[in-house]
């Protein structure tokens, strides 16, 4: 079994999208583009694969394509997160054990769960994780979102970190995610080596107050949103809350508005994808909301919006 992360990740580790053609097709070149684009924004990991990956609209070979291909181009110049979340806990493993075998530095998983209602109880969650910890042995981050509707208690993580020491990233985006955190790094103490948020950063001030230590944001502004972390977790609370008042406007309107569309949106404006498609039953965003959306973004001059041009 893994030990405890000597040295703990912490900063921004945000998720890849995955660009399609028009005709919603892969487009494995403008996949490479992005991880390219997102190394050069500054961030200090990649994650693969997560729902703002639209990894529920992937089939499995898809998955296993994106996997290699991720992997092999960043060739380790940024370690590389990929979520391997299912249901099935065989499943699970054997995404979790693929996904280490060409390379992941780390596993990100959500709670099983299949529609509204198809939920593991307590046990069956924990019987899960340490499922997948036992056949791995890179470090796991548990997802806390709200999109599982699974109910992850602070005593619950907390053990859940003691008992097994390689889960010891939390990725927590639920409402007042600032308290549980602080909760979370009070009853896990040394055995929470990665606090983190998540949500496109939204709350990601009130989150390095309660103590988190890296977030996990679009790829949207990584380069912007760099800042607040380095300033805070050096002490320096006044330049990192001026630095993150300036992006907020963007954060929020990427949040409430857009969702995983946003980074598209921008990607494209910036020639580092050739088509900002989702697949079907998402849908475009509306012109307006485009419109608005790059306004924010102009003011900001990231990268994104230059990178391919």
């Amino acid at each position: 079994m893994a030990v405890h992360p000597a040295h703990p990740w912490t900063g921004v580790y945000p998720i890849a999208p995955t660009p399609f053609t028009d005709r919603g097709d892969l487009d494995l070149d403008s996949q490479r583009r992005v991880l390219d684009c997102m190394i050069d924004q500054g961030v200090d990991g990649i994650c693969i694969l997560a729902n703002y990956s639209e990894q529920f609209l992937l089939t499995d070979n898809e998955r296993e394509i994106l996997l290699d291909l991720c992997l092999e181009h960043v060739a380790g110049r940024v370690p590389v997160i990929a979520t391997t979340s299912h249901f099935s806990t065989r499943v699970a493993v054997e995404r979790a054990r693929r996904a280490e075998a060409v390379g992941a530095a780390m596993l990100m998983m959500m709670p099983p769960y299949h529609g509204a209602l198809l939920r593991a109880p307590e046990a069956g969650v924990r019987e899960h994780f340490a499922a997948v910890a036992e056949a791995v042995d890179i470090p796991i981050m548990v997802q806390d979102a709200p999109l599982s509707g699974v109910t992850l208690s602070v005593p619950f993580l907390a053990d859940l970190a003691r008992d097994i020491p390689q889960i010891c990233y939390f990725k927590i985006e639920i409402p007042g995610a600032a308290d549980k955190l602080r909760a979370l790094i009070d009853a896990g103490g040394a055995a929470i080596a990665g606090p983190f948020d998540g949500e496109e950063s939204i709350t990601l001030m009130a989150d390095l107050d309660a103590g988190a230590t890296g977030t996990m944001d679009s790829a949207l502004i990584p380069d912007l949103i760099k800042p607040v972390l380095t300033h805070h977790l050096a002490g320096d609370r006044a330049a990192a809350a001026a630095a993150y008042a300036r992006v907020l406007p963007l954060i929020n309107y990427e949040n409430r508005q857009c969702g995983l569309r946003a980074t598209k949106t921008a990607m494209m404006e910036g020639g580092v994808i050739k088509s900002d498609a989702v697949r079907h039953p998402l849908t475009p965003l509306h012109p307006a909301t485009k419109a608005g959306l790059l306004e924010l973004a102009r003011e900001l001059d990231p990268i994104v919006l230059r990178w391919g041009r």
